[in-house]
C-alpha cells in the first residue's frame, strides 16, 4: 500500500520541479536559439551550396570583366569564404571577455543578434546584387558573432542555473550546437533550400533565429552572479534568482555567491594576462586547454571526413549518402540530449574518461575493419556501424562534459577571460586542423585514426588521474580540490594535513 503511494509522489515532485523552473527552461531555449545553434548551422550548411556559389563567383566575374576565372582562383576564393568564418570567430572570441565584463552577457547577445541580421542581409542579397564579396563580408560577420555567442551562451547557462541543474543547463549548449548541425544538413538538401535559386536564402536563414532572440531575451534577467559580484546588486540578484528558480528557498545558493564574492576581495575582474599569470589558476588553465585540445583532436573530424568514402565503399547508392550522413548528425543530437539527462547523475569526470576510453576502443576496431574491407566486402557495413557508435559515444560522454567542466572550474572574476583563452585555443585549432588534416589523411589513409586513438587514451588516463569531480559543488569547494593538486601527484586531502581554517579561501584573486 505504501509502495503504491510513492510513485505518484515521485511524479508529482518532478512536475513541481518542472513548474518551478519553467522560466529557467524557457530562458535556456531562448539562449539556445540565438546561441550555439547558429555556429552549428554555419559549420554544416556551407558545404551544401558550394557548387552553386562557385558557379555564381565565376558568372559574376565573367559579367564584370568579360572573361572566366581559372579553376585555381575559384577554389582559392571558395577556400577564403570557408576559412574567413574561423578568422572572424577568433576575433569575436578575443573581444568577448572585455565586452561581457563591461556590458554583461545579455546586452552583448542582443547586440550580437543585430550583427547576425546584418550578416544575413549580406548573404541574402548577394546574388541579387551580383556581388560575391557580400558573401565574404557575411561569412566574416557570422564568424565574429559565433565567437561572441558561443562564449556568452555557455557562460550564461552556467550562471543562471542552480547547482543541481548546472550540468543539464551547461550541456544544453552542446545540444543546440548539434541541433544547428542537423538543421543545416536538413535545410541544405536539394528538397529544401540547397538549390541553385534558393541558396542565398539558405545562408540568410540564421537572421530569423537572431530576430527571435532579439525580441525574446529582454524579458529575461541578467545572470545572478553577474548582478551580485560585478554590479554589487544584491536585490537584483535575489530577484533574478526568484524569477528563474521560482519562489523557493535559494539562500544556500546566494550564500555560495557571497563566499565567492568575499574570496575575490578587491579584485572584481581578471584580465586574460592576469588569469595566465595567476599561480592559483595554473592547474585550471592546464585542464581547460587539455579539454579543448582533446575534444578537437578526438577524431570526430576524421570520422565525418571519412563518412562518405566509407559509405561509397559499402556500395550504398550515391543519392542515399547525404541522408545517411544526416542520420549520423541526428544520432549525435539525441546522444547529446541523453548526456544532458545523465550528467548530473554520473558526473563529469566519469563521462570524460569513460567516453574517451570507449572511443579509443571503437577507433582501434575501425582501423582494423577499414584495412580489411578490400578483402571482405561485408566489412564496409561494419565500418558504417562503428561510425555510428563512435558518434553516439562522443555525444553521450565528452561532448557535454567538456563544456560543463570548463564552466565550473573558474570563478566569476576569471571566467570570462578563461573562456577567451579556451575559445582562442578552439578557433585556432579549427584553422590549423583545416589546413593540415587533409595532408595527414592523404599520407596515412585510415591509419590516421591511430593518432587520434593515442590522444584519446592519453586524455582519458590524464582526466581519470587528475580531474576532480565538479558535480553539485560550489566554486569554493571546487577551488579547494584544485588547491590539493600538483603537477605530478595528488596531495592527500587537505583535512589530513592542515586544519580547515588554513585553506579557507586560500586562493588569492
Amino acid at each position: 500500500m505504501w509502495g503504491k503511494q510513492e510513485k505518484p509522489s515521485s511524479r508529482n515532485s518532478t512536475e513541481i520541479e518542472l513548474i518551478q523552473y519553467r522560466r529557467l527552461f524557457q530562458m535556456m531555449l531562448v539562449l539556445g536559439i540565438g546561441g550555439t545553434l547558429l555556429p552549428g548551422f554555419h559549420i554544416s550548411v556551407i558545404n551544401y551550396p558550394s557548387m552553386h556559389i562557385k558557379r555564381f563567383i565565376n558568372k559574376t566575374w565573367l559579367e564584370r570583366y568579360g572573361s572566366p576565372l581559372h579553376q585555381e582562383t575559384i577554389t582559392l576564393l571558395w577556400s577564403l569564404i570557408v576559412s574567413i568564418y574561423f578568422v572572424g570567430g577568433l576575433l569575436g572570441c578575443l573581444c568577448s571577455g572585455y565586452l561581457f565584463v563591461k556590458h554583461g552577457k545579455k546586452k552583448c547577445l542582443l547586440c550580437n543578434n543585430m550583427l547576425i541580421m546584418v550578416a544575413a542581409l549580406h548573404m541574402g542579397f548577394s546574388k541579387t546584387a551580383k556581388s560575391f564579396e557580400m558573401i565574404l563580408i557575411g561569412r566574416f560577420l557570422y564568424g565574429i558573432s559565433a565567437g561572441v555567442c558561443s562564449n556568452a551562451h555557455s557562460q550564461y547557462l552556467g550562471e543562471i542555473s542552480p547547482k543541481k541543474l548546472r550540468g543539464f543547463a551547461n550541456t544544453s549548449a552542446v545540444v543546440f550546437l548539434t541541433l544547428g548541425k542537423v538543421l543545416g544538413q536538413i535545410m541544405g538538401l536539394r528538397e529544401f533550400l540547397g538549390t541553385e535559386s534558393l541558396w542565398p536564402l539558405l545562408l540568410a536563414v540564421c537572421g530569423i533565429a537572431a530576430f527571435v532572440q532579439l525580441v525574446s531575451l529582454p524579458f529575461f534577467p541578467e545572470s545572478p552572479p553577474y548582478l551580485l559580484i560585478q554590479k554589487e546588486d544584491s536585490e537584483g540578484c535575489l530577484k533574478a534568482m526568484k524569477q528563474l528558480w521560482g519562489e523557493g528557498d535559494h539562500q544556500a545558493e546566494f550564500d555560495d555567491m557571497m563566499k565567492e564574492k568575499a574570496a575575490m576581495k578587491s579584485v572584481k575582474t581578471m584580465s586574460v594576462l592576469e588569469v595566465m599569470k595567476e599561480p592559483a589558476l595554473r592547474w585550471q588553465l592546464c585542464i581547460m586547454n587539455l579539454l579543448m585540445m582533446s575534444i578537437q583532436l578526438c577524431g570526430l573530424h576524421a570520422i565525418y571526413f571519412y563518412t562518405f568514402e566509407v559509405f561509397r565503399t559499402a556500395r550504398l547508392e550515391e543519392d542515399l549518402i547525404p541522408y545517411i550522413a544526416l542520420g549520423i548528425g541526428i544520432c549525435e543530437f539525441f546522444s547529446n540530449i541523453l548526456c544532458s539527462s545523465i550528467i548530473d547523475r554520473f558526473g563529469r569526470r566519469m563521462l570524460l574518461w569513460g567516453g574517451y576510453g570507449l572511443m579509443a576502443g571503437i577507433l582501434a576496431i575501425l582501423v582494423t575493419v577499414l584495412s580489411l574491407q578490400n578483402q571482405f566486402s561485408w566489412m564496409a557495413y561494419c565500418s558504417v556501424v562503428l561510425i555510428f557508435l563512435f558518434v553516439i559515444t562522443y555525444g553521450i560522454g565528452p561532448s557535454g562534459a567538456v563544456i560543463s567542466v570548463m564552466m565550473e572550474i573558474f570563478n566569476q572574476s576569471a571566467r570570462s577571460s578563461a573562456f577567451v583563452i579556451a575559445g582562442t585555443t578552439g578557433w585556432m585549432s579549427f584553422i590549423v586542423i583545416g589546413m593540415i588534416f587533409p595532408f595527414i589523411v592523404e599520407a596515412l589513409g585510415p591509419f590516421c585514426f591511430l593518432i587520434f586513438m593515442g590522444i584519446l587514451v592519453i586524455s582519458g588516463i590524464f582526466f581519470y588521474l587528475f580531474l576532480p569531480e565538479t558535480k553539485g559543488k560550489s566554486i569554493m569547494e571546487i577551488k579547494e580540490e584544485f588547491s590539493t593538486i600538483h603537477f605530478r601527484k595528488k596531495l592527500l586531502p587537505t583535512a589530513e594535513k592542515n586544519s580547515p581554517l588554513e585553506h579557507t579561501f586560500c586562493t588569492k584573486f
